[in-house]
């Protein structure tokens, strides 16, 4: 009498040894690799993604705080969508200039935010004015188009101010680069 288990191996037996007097390996591998290679392209054929596309984060931004384009010490002015920390423009300086005292980093991260008045998407380069103890006045957090630390260009959570004369940390400025 068969039990259930056996009859199974036995099946998985016969269809083992039909496959293998059937077919070889050269062949097998053949197919196999014929497989693997087809399912690799399929991620590059051309499909619509615009249906599962999500709106552009600083689009995003702009509508959600409505974006402003009169008031630069307001969290809500429009170069600020990916900003992150206080802005220079309450502490002495303006939406582009380090207050006296302070000196701009050689580094920065950078954004895209939209302009509400022309409707064009701006590249900003935001930069720490460094040197100074911190001001606390204005702090904003933007995290429009912000990426993790493994992409650091992108990244808003990092002191910036790599290569300046002092690490301190005094206010974030935002410069237009270019229109995109």
């Amino acid at each position: 009498m068969f039990s259930g288990l056996t009859l199974i191996d036995t099946l998985f037996e016969k269809l083992s040894r039909l496959t293998a007097q059937g077919v070889s390996r050269r062949h097998f591998f053949a197919r196999l690799g014929a497989t693997l290679a087809g399912a690799a392209v399929v991620p590059v054929l051309p499909v619509s993604r615009k249906a599962h596309a999500a709106e552009d984060p600083a689009t995003a931004w702009a509508k959600q705080v409505e974006a402003q384009t009169t008031d630069p010490k307001a969290c809500n002015y429009w170069r600020y969508c990916s900003s992150d920390g206080y802005l220079c423009s309450c502490c002495g300086g303006g939406p582009a200039t380090c207050p006296p005292g302070s000196s701009p980093s050689p580094t920065s991260w950078v954004g895209s935010c939209l302009n509400p008045d022309d409707g064009k998407m701006y590249l900003i380069a935001y930069r720490d004015c460094c040197g100074k103890d911190s001001c606390p006045q204005c702090p904003c957090l933007g995290t429009a188009g912000e990426m993790p630390s493994y992409r650091p260009q992108l990244n808003n959570d990092i002191i910036w101010c790599f290569g300046a004369s002092s690490m301190i940390y005094h206010c974030s400025s935002a410069a237009i680069v270019g229109q995109i």
